[in-house]
């Protein structure tokens, strides 16, 4: 279970595509290409999304060899729609700097454009460019990327002058400063002469530069230059002019529709129907639009004001966020039931006064309309999406027999290359939707699974006992609590009386045959929970679905909404294996033989290669040998060379 199982492309489907051309309306905008593993391959912009979109697939249009190549691989296509034809190049070339996609002109080079890194994480931030981005610390922050990186270079180096700040990594003396003391390019980190937060105060004044808030740098440079030219240092002006001018140059992006380029501002608006509402977030910094977020909200029955809905998201994202990136204004579609509250609240998160108001002049109320256009298109996506899913479980039901919709699906698949790391995946399909805050990854624990001997049954086997394990003290006794007539209204409230939880799926899917699903069959009827979840197998080669007990697949073609709806679950639960066992590879791969051998920590197994050069040589010393190596003792000679010499 090697092969690779991507979303099927476009061209490869053409209902599929047909529909979703549809879908993209003939208004200015900009479009994102992605491929199977939701890559982002292209981003494009036109005056008519769909014109443009449609001519990529026209067989009578030839295409380069780089952009042919490209569309074989397009398995989805996105967009966002602009007012006019300017704003689309401008929020083009902010997002193609952003995501850098393969197959745009500007990235024909392979290398990564530098990012800008604040360590907001440490007591003294450090400010270093790195091409690496580690989100690992999530006080951490970074900024970019940046194309010119010589530019890039010499604007932080300028930074470094005009802010004094840390300029080594680690102190250069123990007991004293270094010479950038002395002469004001460092305030003494090393020996802690300046506090935390006065440090830090320094460091937000330099990250203003990277939010595109560069006027108090440039007013600085300004007065600098006017002295230096009425002291007649002509050569020191001319330098600061193009410094000046380099900031500039760095910071200058497209922008959106507002000329106020010295105020950051989101606008948010909504498009809802009876059920639900899609919300647009557009984050707007020095004039350009930076992000996009989107959020759906659940309309009752009843209905509910607009207004609500709105503050209600915007309370939620806000919290969520650093000072820094509450914005001094927020444009909102509708009034919200409450804004006095909530612009105090975020005043006194920012402090600074932040205002909320429903735009009513041109220029950001055509920005509001835009959020909207946007909103309506996400949610009419979402909407037909919806009914595909629906149709889909009421096929599957169909198929299977199922008295009800399968609220619940989880897909099961095994990875590994001959044994060796072997994994298993768990994914959840809710309403025909993945829950990716459910999937579970599994090491297989099996002692029999090893390198050269693999066995997809057993692991499989030791999958499911594990994941229903909690379930099997209480199985025998449950006949009627989840049987598949059980109504989905009534069974959580069942289960919990009978001790089983709200995660108990209402069907199980195993990526295989015959063979795989009697493992699985025969776990879960010892658990005795068979009659409590129908389970079925899906095979690769035909498509073909397989039930317990039953030596012929079901009558079933492989295109029919229920049949894709399970290979969509399958090949998700495919690419969630691939991806672990390739991560406990390239883990495998990196950690060092000698990190197995008990006892043997970093110090000494680097004393052990000083001294022998490699660790084929280790192997091949005895244990007098391996004894006369610093820090080595006779006991872990001996423990070493058994390690080689089991």
């Amino acid at each position: 279970m090697i092969s690779s199982a991507k979303v099927t492309p476009l061209v490869n489907n053409p209902d599929r595509l047909e529909r979703r051309l549809k879908e993209i309306p003939a208004e200015p905008g900009v479009y994102l290409m992605r491929d199977g593993s939701d890559r982002i391959l292209y981003i494009g912009k036109s005056k008519k999304l769909r014109s443009r979109v449609r001519s990529y697939f026209r067989n009578t249009q030839p295409l380069s060899p780089r952009i042919a190549m490209m569309v074989r691989q397009v398995a989805e296509i996105e967009f966002i729609v602009t007012d006019t034809e300017a704003e689309a190049l401008a929020l083009e070339a902010n997002l193609v700097k952003q995501h850098q996609p393969y197959f745009n002109v500007l990235l024909k080079d392979d290398k990564k454009y530098p990012y800008i890194c604040i360590t907001w994480s440490e007591d003294y931030p450090r400010i270093f460019i790195t091409r690496k981005r580690n989100l690992r610390k999530e006080k951490d922050r970074y900024y970019g990327p940046y194309v010119d990186v010589g530019l890039l270079r010499s604007t932080l180096h300028l930074l470094k002058q005009i802010f004094p700040q840390r300029q080594r990594p680690r102190p250069l003396f123990k007991d004293r400063p270094c010479l950038n003391y002395d002469i004001g390019r460092c305030p003494g980190v090393c020996q802690q002469l300046v506090s935390p937060q006065e440090y830090r105060q320094m460091v937000q004044k330099m990250a203003m530069v990277f939010q595109g808030r560069t006027g108090e740098l440039i007013d600085i440079l300004t007065q600098t230059m006017e002295q230096a030219a009425e002291s007649l240092n002509f050569e020191l002006a001319a330098k600061i002019r193009d410094q000046i001018k380099g900031l500039n140059a760095l910071s200058a992006d497209q922008k959106v529709a507002l000329p106020d380029d010295t105020v950051s501002r989101d606008a948010i608006a909504l498009a809802a129907d009876a059920n639900q509402a899609c919300i647009q977030l557009f984050q707007i910094r020095a004039g350009r639009l930076v992000g996009r977020l989107g959020f759906f909200a659940e309309v009752p029955s009843g209905g509910i004001e607009l207004g609500a809905i709105l503050q209600r998201v915007l309370e939620d994202h806000y919290q969520t966020v650093d000072a820094v990136e509450i914005p001094s204004e927020i444009l909102v579609q509708h009034e919200l039931t409450d804004t006095e509250l909530l612009a105090e609240w975020l005043s006194e998160q920012k402090g600074r006064k932040v205002t909320i108001f429903v735009p009513q002049r041109q220029t950001k109320a055509e920005l509001i309309e835009m959020v909207e256009r946007n909103a309506k298109y996400e949610l009419e996506r979402t909407q037909k999406f919806a009914d595909r899913n629906t149709q889909a479980m009421q096929d599957l039901a169909a198929i299977l027999d199922l008295p009800d919709l399968p609220h619940r699906i989880e897909g099961y698949d095994i990875s590994h290359i001959q044994g060796a790391n072997p994994v298993a995946s768990q994914v959840v399909f809710i309403n025909g939707t993945p829950a990716k805050q459910h999937y579970r990854h599994y090491k297989i624990k099996n002692p029999t699974v090893t390198i050269g001997h693999s066995d997809d049954f057993a692991s499989l086997a030791e999958v499911i006992r594990r994941r229903f394990r909690k379930y099997k003290d209480v199985g025998a006794g449950l006949t009627d609590t989840i049987s598949p007539q059980t109504d989905n209204l009534t069974k959580p409230a069942l289960s919990r009386e009978q001790g089983i939880s709200n995660d108990f799926p209402d069907l199980i899917m195993i990526d295989g045959g015959k063979g795989q699903l009697s493992a699985v069959v025969a776990v879960l009827q010892d658990m005795n929970l068979l009659d409590k979840v129908r389970v079925v197998s899906l095979a690769k080669q035909r498509e073909e679905i397989f039930l317990p007990g039953e030596s012929f697949p079901l009558p079933t073609d492989a295109e029919q909404p229920g049949v894709q709806l399970l290979r969509r679950l399958r090949d998700e639960a495919h690419r969630f294996a691939v991806s672990f066992h390739r991560q406990q590879r390239s883990n495998t791969l990196r950690r060092s033989r000698l990190d197995e051998i008990p006892g043997l920590g970093f110090a000494r197994q680097k004393q052990l290669l000083a001294h022998f050069r490699s660790i084929d040589y280790i192997r091949e010393a005895s244990v007098q040998q391996l004894a006369e190596v610093p820090g080595i003792g006779s006991r872990l000679a001996e423990d070493i060379y058994s390690y080689f010499h089991p």
